[in-house]
């Protein structure tokens, strides 16, 4: 990371953990979120019942997920359902910094606008892709650490559930590969596109409402694996991931270029 990129990471995590609520919104909904998948996993399985879950279209999934990782035959209903519901949550993960990103970059660059923060920056030597770049990362690291430490706290919560045998069945390449390729690379194509959103709205709602289709594709993989229509293999997530780091390549290019840097320091000027 050069220096002129280090110098606006600094610069946007003083403004952003400055703010209480923005600092709160980055720290405690992954929380709630993750809170909120263990109870739903624990209410469902526990109350609704396996012979219920299998009747419905829950159990083609379940079904479709154990014929791809045939070690599961093994475990009772209950424990393939648990196992099923646990191997969602990397996904469900997605949505955290997808979410802190959308809000980040909208605020980040409308704030300076409206503030007439942004014109004097941009008359500095930064380059367009050190700036757009340097906001993204402000952004995609924190959220990433804090998707992270979710990840940690909701192995612990499968313990606590009384669930610890069944995370050898849980904690496969196809987790890993989720987690360490797949949600920095998200993260980091919902924060361009909150940049690309907000550099050419005036005001949040608008740029949010842009930006927020990267949403999609993390509600896509869900639906069809729960309801049986797609099974993501490993090998199949890392060629997602090596799409999604092409598309992120060229998401910057067409950001830089949308961005209209000179527009705004001669109307500045």
């Amino acid at each position: 990371m050069n220096r002129r990129i280090k110098n606006i990471v600094i610069k946007e995590w003083k403004t952003t953990f400055g703010n209480i609520n923005s600092g709160l919104f980055i720290t405690l909904l992954p929380l709630i979120i993750t809170a909120q998948a263990l109870v739903l996993i624990y209410l469902v399985t526990n109350f609704a019942g396996a012979d219920v879950l299998i009747k419905t279209i829950l159990g083609k999934g379940l079904e479709n997920w154990v014929n791809t990782f045939p070690e599961m035959a093994e475990l009772s209903l209950v424990d393939r359902f648990q196992v099923f519901f646990f191997a969602q949550f990397p996904f469900y993960l997605l949505l955290i910094p997808v979410m802190i990103a959308v809000s980040f970059a909208t605020f980040s660059i409308i704030e300076e606008k409206q503030e007439r923060t942004l014109e004097p920056l941009l008359a500095t030597p930064v380059r367009t892709w050190e700036l757009l770049l340097g906001k993204a990362l402000a952004g995609a690291i924190p959220s990433l650490l804090i998707t992270w430490l979710c990840a940690g706290i909701f192995l612990a919560g499968i313990a606590w559930m009384g669930s610890a045998h069944l995370l050898k069945f849980v904690l496969n390449a196809q987790w890993f590969i989720s987690l360490f390729l797949l949600v920095p690379l998200f993260s980091l194509l919902a924060f361009m596109l909150g940049v690309i959103a907000s550099s050419r709205a005036n005001d949040p709602k608008t740029a949010q409402n842009i930006a927020v289709i990267a949403i999609f594709p993390i509600l896509a993989i869900l639906g069809l694996q729960l309801m049986g229509f797609a099974v993501f293999t490993p090998t199949e997530l890392f060629v997602l991931s090596v799409v999604m780091v092409i598309v992120n390549f060229f998401v910057l290019q067409i950001a830089i270029r949308l961005f209209q840097r000179e527009s705004i320091v001669v109307r500045w000027r």
